[in-house]
């Protein structure tokens, strides 16, 4: 069993004014997130980015992981390292969009499609853990980031939580190419069920739930489109909701590739059924 975890460079992006200045800093302590990434598990520790909105920090992964097998360790590292590229994106949509939406802006179309990729990210963490061991619980709850404003998270508290959706169709007979339609347009997604193999019977509860699952991210999305109507640049429904939801999909799909995997051929160019598009 191997514990060993990769070091990661530790930073703090600091955005005022809409320009990046980017700094070396410490570790978080007593829960208080000031910066860095995890470095080899050395206790509890959250990447931070500051914006002149606030400062998005996530809590850690890699400290709260059990013993990690050796046959997933390779699997780990990349998940924990893409947990990092999503904060950075996150803070790059922070910095681009300052000033832009309502009270709730931040919270629906940064904090909210954060969290829904942290939750992928992490359930996949656990997926490939629980190959060979046990799999470890609780990791969901480290997907919500907070922003915090003057010492305080802004919005909800900071809970990063995903609009309730409701699956458009049943998760068994699953994901046909969904539309959510708003004044803003209709979004269109690939459909999936119709491109996979075989499914087997092993893997069968695991891919129509993961089916299901992408309904209810389109629905989602439905509801950002609906509350952002008339927010931001000619560049924000991309960057705020189809940016996001195609990484959404793409984590699923990468799911329903692999529990198919396990037992039969791995389905391929799954991937390309990720990006959604809006029509008007």
């Amino acid at each position: 069993m191997s514990r060993a975890l990769p070091k990661y460079k530790k930073r703090r992006v600091a955005v005022i004014g809409g320009a990046a200045a980017v700094a070396l800093s410490g570790a978080v302590i007593a829960g208080t997130a000031l910066a860095g990434t995890p470095s080899k598990g050395d206790g509890p520790d959250a990447r931070t980015l500051a914006a002149s909105p606030g400062t998005i920090t996530c809590p850690d992964v890699a400290s709260r992981l059990p013993a990690i097998p050796a046959s997933a360790q390779a699997e780990v590292d990349r998940n924990l390292a893409l947990l990092d590229t999503q904060i950075d994106e996150a803070d790059k949509r922070l910095a681009a969009t300052v000033g832009q939406g309502g009270p709730d802006f931040v919270q629906n179309a940064i904090l909210g499609p954060l969290a829904d990729k942290r939750k992928s990210t992490v359930d996949r963490i656990a997926i490939a853990i629980g190959r060979t061991a046990d799999t470890p619980t609780g990791l969901d709850a480290l997907a919500a980031c907070t922003l915090d404003t003057a010492g305080s998270a802004a919005g909800t508290g900071g809970q990063a939580t995903a609009a309730p959706g409701a699956t458009a169709t049943d998760g068994a007979g699953g994901a046909a190419g969904g539309t959510g339609t708003t004044g803003a347009g209709t979004i269109s997604c690939p459909d999936v069920a119709s491109r996979l193999p075989a499914i087997p019977a092993s893997a069968q509860a695991e891919v129509d739930r993961n089916l299901a699952l992408l309904d209810t991210q389109i629905d989602e999305a439905d509801k950002r489109l609906a509350a952002t109507v008339g927010q931001g640049g000619p560049d924000f429904v991309q960057n705020a909701i189809l940016g996001p939801l195609a990484d959404k999909r793409k984590s699923t799909v990468d799911r329903i590739a692999i529990a198919i995997g396990r037992t039969a051929d791995t389905p391929t160019g799954l991937d390309a059924l990720a990006a959604c598009t809006l029509t008007k």
